[in-house]
């Protein structure tokens, strides 16, 4: 143990004495440095948090990447159907990075109830769709299953379930408007077995699945042909990239288009917490810093006599400035560590009992989403002490220009 680092645990022992000048100002300096690791935690995590939720949200219902003809509208209702024989269905191996295709269709109807009505989008699906994220949204009832004969069961959302006073085991008419004019519309009835809330309120008023062979008969199209593809990307990161590749290798006669592109209003909604993100952490940081700096100032300060001494007795001015920067650190780590478990604290009690309530009308979520990483927690204290240190290293310069005689004799 060297002699710096001795003299910097003494004065570690010695800076909560109450006569202590820097005692209170330490403690401040320790509180900023807390409550910006707390701020930087809890804004990474929130921020990140929820554009991973939207994204899979947004991802649930309509795929990374969208194939389909080009007649086809924003509901994706389309008049030409696409054949199923296409080179990148049911695995599309010319791309690298794809992990699932699966075949759509969707036709706009209205439910129709004794005392109620709803404009809907019925978006069929069969044996190929993925239902992971619906599953994860499922609050009662079961998935239908499509993979034998042609059923009427559909799930619906709670949004639409408590709209209409819709609950599992129920059933309801739901009428289909025909291509043409003065044509009496499709009717189909339909029973609920599952009923799912995802929360986003945009996907939520207006989907329910079904089986793709409804719209298939409707629309007298054959077994063969459906309304669209969607595909899903291993790496949501690379969507742009995998979404020009497969544009490229789809053909002329087909459209393809991200989700990104889709929502783009939503996605760069979503871009402006990159922003707010970076703004908090250089606010917190810039905080962190500057009481550091004024702390450590005013223990050089209060310790002029001691670097006098120090300085008489041979000790360098590197020497001493590293003292009072072993300090500084143990200050810092004391802060991060106050924060850090906090800050985690925060997190977890979100991540398991939501207390913090969102509005999905805004938001697309009911309660704020937490994205925990180690990875970035250790980055966010590395960050802070490094830039910390570095920038103390400037008011430590001071202790090179005290005199030893004047700082002996300083009172």
């Amino acid at each position: 143990m060297n002699l710096e680092y001795f003299i910097a645990k003494r004065l570690v022992t010695a800076k909560d004495n109450k006569s202590s000048i820097s005692a209170p100002i330490i403690k401040i300096a320790i509180a900023a440095i807390a409550i910006g690791m707390i701020m930087m935690i809890v804004s990474v995590a929130t921020g990140v948090g929820l554009q991973q939720k939207i994204r899979e949200k947004v991802s649930a219902f309509n795929g990374h990447i969208l194939i389909s003809n080009f007649d086809s509208n924003e509901s994706n209702t389309t008049i030409t159907p696409v054949s199923l024989k296409q080179d990148f269905y049911p695995d599309f191996k010319s791309v690298e990075g794809i992990n699932h295709v699966q075949a759509v269709a969707s036709k706009a109807g209205i439910i129709r109830t004794e005392t109620a009505f709803e404009g809907i989008v019925y978006k069929g699906v069969g044996k190929d769709y993925n239902w992971h994220y619906i599953k994860e949204y499922l609050v009662s009832g079961k998935l239908p299953d499509y993979t034998n004969k042609l059923n009427e069961e559909v799930v619906v959302s709670q949004f639409l379930a408590n709209r209409l006073n819709f609950k599992v085991g129920d059933a309801f008419n739901t009428f289909f408007m025909k291509e043409g004019q003065n044509k009496m519309p499709n009717s189909r009835r339909f029973k609920i077995v599952g009923i799912f809330n995802s929360g986003f309120q945009e996907f939520d008023a207006t989907y329910i699945i079904g089986d793709i062979r409804h719209i298939q008969r409707i629309n007298k199209w054959t077994p063969g042909q459906v309304g669209a593809f969607e595909v899903f990307v291993d790496d949501f990161n690379q969507i742009n990239q995998k979404g020009e590749e497969v544009y490229k290798q789809i053909g002329s006669t087909l459209n393809s288009k991200t989700i990104i592109e889709k929502y783009s209003y939503i996605f760069e909604w979503l871009q402006l917490f990159d922003f707010n993100i970076i703004v908090i952490l250089v606010v917190m940081i810039l905080v962190a810093t500057i009481n550091m700096v004024v702390a450590l100032l005013v223990l050089i300060l209060e310790r002029t006599q001691m670097i006098g001494i120090l300085k008489a007795i041979g000790a360098s001015n590197w020497s001493v400035r590293k003292v009072f920067l072993y300090n500084a650190t143990y200050l810092i780590f004391r802060g991060l560590f106050w924060g850090n478990l906090i800050g985690i604290a925060i997190l977890l009690i979100q991540q398991y009992f939501g207390v913090i309530k969102l509005n999905p009308e805004n938001y697309y979520v009911n309660e704020a989403p937490v994205y925990i990483n180690i990875g970035y927690i250790v980055t966010l204290n590395l960050l802070t002490v490094g830039v910390c240190f570095v920038v103390l290293l400037i008011p430590s310069y001071i202790i090179t220009k005290i005199s030893p005689v004047k700082a002996i004799r300083f009172d």
